[in-house]
């Protein structure tokens, strides 16, 4: 006997065999005992969530021979329940729109709806991937959807409900089947470790459920060749090394080196990751889960159910996260996501990532505005009179127009809470100044580099000699670079110190 695969061995057989389609479960249950069965059914949803399975229950509650009447728990035993359940029965067709997607193949089918169930109750239609009909076929269908014989009930299924026309949406029942959650997937591959007698640690089973993504087939079509893999055992060490685990290493690694500033080694550790052949925007959106889950760890903290992470990899995501700020984690998940529109139709798809890549890495060069505002408050001092406080002062607010930046921190910009990676305070000037600074037309902030070293203030012997100084400042440079203003006057501060020099040669 042929080797049956356990996605098929361990398929739902009832309503309570079915696992995370509970409001479902619910729905169709209660229409059968109060004898409201509609004659269309839509099911909607990704693959491997229980939409065809759910199909054949239907079926076999309407057509179960074990009762008189439909029934929500089948006996699973008679003819028809088994050939219903192997897909078998003349009287529950399935079809496949794929394959017969047009107006010839659904006037076969208005024709065959006359005709009488052979042996059971109801003559069930059940179109698998329904949205590829084509429109011909979608509109010769409307009138037997709409008013079939009292005998016939069609359960469409689709993976893509915008694909289907809203007729067709407005003559049956829509249900819309969830992806299932990660602690089902989980639960029920250890039922079925159990009942194969397949010993299984609950780390590698939990990796295994997450990579199911939310698709009970998905799962346990992992589970079927892991069992191959390791000899009727499931270790973790396996499913690493058969799945290699791209994100919670991988990445990790990555973001590790972007928090460290480190532009050539999270290069290395990009090219890593996509040595293993995701294609470009799917490497994306993985990326994005991993920087999701961890500023979701860096605001709700390491005890938070909105992750779904094990001991070892929450504890060293909350590590992880702690080396960045909320806001920044969200600066970087909104890089990775404008990446990811971008090289769906690039040609340079790798250039665009290490170009991203770098740019996070290089995050610690934006300035933070309070902080600059602050350090020119220092480095050119208005008299005490009439310096505004820092509680005066109106706070630093980006220009809509400005275009994409870091976001504002704590400190108002991209922050890894390391001194290092902001730049050594620039040295006092001459003699004390004020500064005018106009603003210029709002434009997209400028990447301030590293100051270079320039001479200080000469003596204030002319308006144009303070203004070139002034201009001549790091401090000075980086605040109009920010604000993408100019400099307009420079006045000094009533009383202030002069230049030695300055003074011994007008004396």
């Amino acid at each position: 006997m042929s080797y049956l695969v356990l996605a098929r061995k361990y398929r739902s057989r009832t309503f309570d065999d079915v696992v995370g389609q509970a409001p479902i479960v619910t729905t169709l249950k209660n229409a059968i005992a109060a004898n409201r069965i509609h004659h269309g059914y839509l099911f909607c949803g990704t693959r491997g969530v229980g939409k065809t399975s759910m199909a054949r229950i239907l079926a076999k509650a309407l057509n179960c021979l074990a009762f008189e009447a439909p029934t929500v728990t089948p006996c699973g035993e008679c003819d028809a329940c088994r050939s219903i359940a192997a897909g078998e029965d003349l009287d529950v067709v399935e079809i496949d729109a794929a394959s017969n997607r047009g107006i010839d193949d659904i006037r076969e089918l208005r024709s065959n709806t006359v005709l009488r169930p052979a042996r059971a109750r109801c003559k069930v239609y059940i179109i698998d991937e329904v949205h590829m009909l084509t429109a011909e076929a979608f509109n010769a269908l409307l009138k037997t959807l709409e008013e079939p014989p009292s005998h016939v009930k069609f359960i469409l299924a689709t993976t893509d409900p915008q694909k289907v026309p809203a007729t067709i949406h407005s003559r049956v029942q829509r249900f819309e089947f969830r992806p299932i959650p990660t602690d089902d997937i989980a639960g029920q591959l250890e039922r079925i470790c159990r009942e194969e007698n397949i010993p299984a640690e609950p780390d590698a089973v939990r990796r295994i459920a997450r990579l199911g993504a939310g698709s009970m087939r998905d799962a346990l079509s992992l589970l079927d060749q892991l069992v191959a893999h390791g000899g009727n055992a499931i270790r973790l060490e396996d499913v690493n090394n058969l799945i290699p685990s791209t994100h919670d290493e991988l990445s990790h690694a990555l973001i590790a080196r972007i928090a460290d500033g480190d532009s050539p080694g999270a290069l290395a550790a990009l090219d890593r990751a996509l040595a293993l052949g995701d294609a470009p925007d799917y490497w994306c959106v993985r990326f994005i889960h991993q920087l999701r889950d961890l500023m979701v760890l860096r605001s709700c903290g390491p005890e938070t159910d909105l992750v779904d992470l094990t001991a070892a990899s929450r504890a060293k995501g909350f590590e992880l996260a702690g080396r960045f700020d909320a806001p920044a984690l969200v600066y970087m998940i909104s890089v990775v996501e404008e990446l990811r529109r971008a090289v769906r139709n690039s040609t340079a798809s790798r250039a665009l990532i290490e170009a991203a890549v770098v740019r996070l890495a290089e995050a610690p060069r934006f300035q933070a505005i309070e902080s600059l505002l602050e350090r020119l408050d220092q480095a050119l001092p208005a008299p005490a009179a009439n310096r505004p406080s820092s509680e005066e002062r109106p706070s630093a607010r980006r220009s809509p127009s400005a275009g994409p930046g870091p976001p504002e921190s704590a400190a108002g910009g991209v922050s890894r809470g390391s001194p290092a990676s902001q730049t050594a305070p620039p040295r006092a000037a001459a003699a004390p100044t004020a500064v005018a600074v106009s603003r210029a037309p709002a434009a997209a902030p400028v990447l301030p580099g590293a100051a270079t070293a320039s001479p200080p203030v000469a003596s204030d012997r002319s308006a144009s000699d303070d203004l070139a100084a002034a201009r001549a400042e790091p401090i000075v440079r980086k605040a109009l670079e920010l604000f993408d203003g100019r400099l307009t006057a420079v006045q000094r501060r009533p009383g202030a110190a002069r230049d030695p020099a300055a003074v011994a040669e007008e004396s």
